[in-house]
């Protein structure tokens, strides 16, 4: 299975993103009314600058306390974002996530965000290929057998 087959299933394919300046209050309140676990972080340009997550905030606040939310979303996010592209197999991002231990991830093809998915997206895929290869299975052996 694709990056592509898997973004295709999402609901949504906006992809939510803030900017660098926005405050982690700012973040904590999209994220909340969302019901997401991240944002993109895009430059002014529209590109990736990088990502936050309801774990960075959730850090910032355990190490600061509460006035960190005042903290610009640079402050905390994470640069070095992983990406992957539509034509990735979803087996390629499930090891990468679980070896970063990450659960969000970019799809970017030629230089555009296109999608982000999450391990959950990439699990719940994953279960119903397994699913589907179940049935398929037991239809054979009716078949077999009848």
């Amino acid at each position: 299975m694709k990056v592509k087959q898997i973004a295709a299933r999402k609901p949504h394919h906006d992809v939510a993103s803030t900017n660098p300046d926005a405050s982690l209050a700012d973040v904590a309140t999209t994220l909340g009314a969302k019901k997401i676990g991240c944002l993109i972080v895009l430059d002014a340009a529209g590109g990736i600058a990088g990502i936050v997550s309801e774990r960075d905030i959730v850090r910032a606040v355990g190490e600061k306390g509460g006035s960190c939310l005042d903290q610009r979303v640079s402050s905390v996010m994470t640069v070095a974002v992983v990406t992957c592209t539509s034509d990735d197999s979803a087996d390629s991002v499930l090891e990468r996530m679980t070896n970063g231990r990450f659960r969000h991830m970019p799809v970017v093809d030629d230089g555009e965000l296109v999608a982000l998915i999450s391990i959950g997206d990439v699990v719940k895929a994953r279960i119903a290929a397994l699913e589907d290869d179940n049935r398929a299975l037991e239809d054979m052996i009716r078949s077999a057998t009848a």
